[in-house]
């Protein structure tokens, strides 16, 4: 879908009226006004164990994983059936993110802590299914009460909801089904591209530290099945050999003023971002190092997560400055025989490899240090180096824009599907078929 799409203009309706609700403004004036409990009834409770477990995601009702759920609990959960709306009244300020009112299309039981609505007059449920989320992201998040900020279905029940003629709620539902799902099919494609683009750089990055940069020179193999073939005039060796590895420490928290609160930086696993660090929040102190075992690294320190997890285990950052590092990093020193820039590449190639030989649980996999020093490498001279990490940071930068500008567009599309169903269920534009 084209993005000039945002361009179309749409008629408007005769005459408005107000709606009574700031989110909605005004509202075509052949449009009646209702309160949503006059809509909308509060199903009783049933239970019914022989359903599947659900839940709301965004939005849609889904099924979820009941093997971990005790038949107990099961037991006491409601029934949720197709064409029925699930509401989740609870925790409302710790996500102001998901969509928590979703129309059902399956039947599930679902934990009694969620409120579950039938439509107690006739209407187009998809058409209600659009309103009541654009009635959730701009008025009920603002409702309920207590630290948790939870609500019951006494604080929804006198909220105003637009009620146009059943058929313009019918050609409304059926024009954003419509608009909708192209938009979200050019999404799709975009994060596709996105994806194939990553994966494009990737492969950048690969072939230039494990092949060069001549696409004629002869290769021979490097002995190192992760690596591959290489450049005949080239040899492979390990980080341990050609330069030094430090990990860290975390200073006792109990003695803040003692250790905390100073100038020299301490890295942690959540500051490295897989880029070039210029900072870090957390600053300790000479006493720290001095009591710890925390050590002061040079500028240009490559470090590497070895803790934290799948997601996080080989995720790397250049140090720019002078600092220190936890226990769970550990930091591969500038040498002679290494440039940081190339280095920091290679270890972003190599990162898959640390985590397919990652041990402890599957859910906290870790790596030691000794592994990072035992990281093959190829052996090259310092100039090539240089010429590979310059060659990989030009390209990536060109990526890197390509995947800005799909994301930017991805960004506008959705801005873009929330302003059409936002004015085709509020009337602020009369869609074709009315």
């Amino acid at each position: 879908m084209n993005l000039t799409a945002t361009k179309i203009t749409f008629q408007k309706y005769p005459a408005y009226k107000g709606s009574g609700e700031y989110w909605m403004g005004e509202i075509p004036e052949h449009w009646e006004i209702k309160k949503l409990k006059h809509i909308f009834k509060e199903k009783k409770k049933v239970t019914n164990p022989s359903l599947g477990c659900g839940s709301i995601s965004f939005g849609k009702v889904v099924f979820k994983d009941d093997e971990k759920i005790p038949e107990a609990t099961k037991a006491s959960y409601q029934e949720v059936l197709a064409g029925e709306y699930l509401v989740n009244p609870l925790n409302l300020n710790y996500d102001l993110i998901s969509l928590r009112i979703g129309l059902s299309d399956i039947n599930v039981v679902v934990s009694s802590g969620y409120i579950v609505l039938k439509n107690s007059i006739e209407l187009d449920k998809s058409f209600f299914n659009y309103l009541l989320h654009r009635y959730d992201v701009a008025y009920m998040k603002l409702l309920g009460s207590g630290v948790r900020q939870t609500i019951s279905f006494n604080h929804i029940a006198n909220s105003l909801l637009a009620f146009p003629p059943i058929p313009e709620q019918t050609a409304i539902a059926n024009f954003l089904d419509d608009k909708t799902a192209k938009i979200d099919q050019a999404i799709a494609q975009k994060e596709k591209l996105i994806a194939l683009l990553k994966e494009w750089k990737q492969i950048i990055i690969q072939n230039a530290v494990t092949k060069g940069l001549d696409p004629n020179v002869k290769l021979k193999d490097s002995g190192v099945e992760w690596i591959g073939e290489i450049p005949e005039h080239w040899e492979v060796t390990q980080i341990k050999r050609i330069t030094k590895t430090t990990s860290g420490s975390t200073p006792q928290s109990g003695n803040v003023g003692r250790y905390y609160n100073g100038s020299i930086p301490w890295v942690r696993t959540t500051d490295l971002n897989n880029d070039e660090l210029l900072d870090v929040p957390v600053k300790i102190t000479e006493a720290a190092i001095r009591d710890t075992a925390c050590s002061l690294m040079p500028v240009n320190t490559v470090c590497v997560a070895m803790y934290g997890g799948p997601g996080t285990i080989g995720k790397h950052s250049i140090l720019r400055f002078s600092g220190t590092i936890n226990q769970a990093l550990c930091g591969i020193m500038p040498s002679k025989k290494l440039n940081q820039e190339y280095l920091y590449y290679y270890v972003k190639y190599y990162r898959p490899h640390w985590m397919l030989v990652a041990k402890g649980s599957r859910v906290d996999p870790n790596i030691s240090q000794d592994e990072v020093r035992k990281m093959f490498i190829p052996l090259l001279s310092v100039h090539e180096q240089v010429k590979i990490a310059a060659f990989i940071e030009t390209q990536s930068s060109k990526v890197n824009q390509a995947i800005t500008l799909q994301q930017t567009q991805i960004e506008k599309l959705k801005e873009y599907k929330a302003t059409l169903i936002d004015s085709a269920v509020t009337g602020k534009i009369k869609v074709p078929g009315v």
